[in-house]
């Protein structure tokens, strides 16, 4: 996932992660949330005195019930699971001291590299995670953290384009029709409250790199989105949901999750990835050099790592699964929803966004400002 300094997608409608359920492995059902809190945003079970449970700090949406109980079952560790809505807090509870109880962290891409460069992170063994061979070719070495050091990818997707097939027919097919499209997308279009990804969505339409440094290359997707902003009815990551449903906007700029979580319940939705290509995120698994018990992280990397268990996470979460082997365990439905599991061909376009030089962060910065706040 790229920079999410801001809402995170995680922060989805409600009614729209319940359709979710049509992403289930065959004979699995969704369980309900983890719902006993240990403190605020925490959930707990029941841990033994035979072997020292395992504090964990994820996501609220990877924060299952079933899967956890899945992994005391295989070890006879327990988890202690509390969960977060944005990288930004995890770090910043993790530099505060407040979560050294943790031994797994589950930053986003980008984070990994920032953690990675504030010396917070363990270099993993790799001896000791033999499945990190059945990771598929664009997850073996990440441009976020190289060969996977200090890190294990757990699930991703993409960026891209949703739409009301009543209002916009034929739909898009690339980045283009939001600038081809003025009169049709005239104050009915979103684009995402998300700094790197809406200003490289311009930079890919116009031939560069989602991470470019030239500073012209930069003022060339500002000026690219300053032609679009007349259609722009909000910068918003979440919240449009409603409105593209009532009609009252045609065509919105998000992340897959919701991109498959809606059509499935709202048939004249569709969600694309443009052809062309787009961004391509990538949450993942780490062991901060604080981890009170190493041992069990270790352990839980391994779990997830094992095809059936990151099998059993997709139908569980929702998310695509980077392991080839545990994408041969799902069901052809899943295997073949290209929006879920896009092609080689669609990948080979697709770019991580990596972290910028403090120079070229700044110059990022001051064109969003500029963009947003006018």
């Amino acid at each position: 996932m790229s920079l999410r300094s801001r809402p995170c997608r995680r922060q989805f409608l409600h009614g729209a992660a319940a359709t979710l359920s049509t992403l289930a492995l065959a004979n699995c059902q969704r369980s309900r949330p983890l719902s006993s809190p240990v403190s605020p945003g925490a959930t707990e079970s029941t841990v033994t005195d035979r072997n020292p449970p395992l504090y964990l700090y994820t996501w609220a949406d990877y924060a299952d019930e079933d899967l956890f109980d899945r992994f005391t079952q295989a070890t006879g560790i327990k988890v202690v699971g509390q969960t977060y809505d944005a990288n930004e807090v995890m770090l910043t509870k993790l530099q505060t001291g407040a979560g050294q109880q943790f031994s797994i962290l589950y930053p986003s891409d980008y984070m990994v590299q920032q953690m990675v460069d504030l010396d917070l992170l363990t270099r993993l063994d790799h001896d000791r995670l033999p499945r990190l061979a059945d990771l598929r070719s664009p997850w073996q070495n990440p441009v976020y953290d190289p060969n996977n050091a200090h890190s294990v990818p757990l699930s991703w997707g993409t960026t891209g384009l949703i739409y009301d097939t009543t209002q916009i027919d034929p739909g898009p097919t690339d980045w283009d029709f939001l600038w081809d499209s003025p009169s049709t997308l005239a104050g009915k279009l979103t684009l995402l409250d998300d700094m790197r990804e809406t200003l490289g969505a311009a930079l890919h339409a116009l031939g560069y790199s989602y991470n470019a440094t030239d500073p012209n290359q930069i003022r060339a997707a500002f000026d690219r989105l300053q032609i679009l902003k007349p259609a722009i009815a909000a910068f918003q990551s979440f919240g449009w949901e409603n409105q593209l449903l009532a009609g009252d906007l045609a065509l919105c700029m998000t992340y897959s999750h919701l991109g498959n979580a809606l059509p499935a319940e709202h048939t004249h939705l569709k969600y694309v990835i443009p052809r062309s290509g787009s961004s391509l995120w990538t949450d993942t698994m780490v062991i901060p050099k604080t981890a009170p018990n190493p041992e069990a992280a270790y352990a839980w990397l391994n779990f997830m790592l094992e095809p059936e268990n990151a099998a059993f996470a997709v139908g569980k979460l929702g998310f695509a699964t980077p392991s080839q082997a545990a994408f041969e365990l799902l069901s052809p439905e899943l295997q073949q929803r290209e929006t879920l599991f896009p092609p080689e061909s669609v990948l080979a376009k697709c770019e991580g966004i990596a972290p910028l030089d403090p120079a070229s962060s700044a110059l990022f910065d001051r064109y969003w400002t500029e963009l947003t706040s006018s």
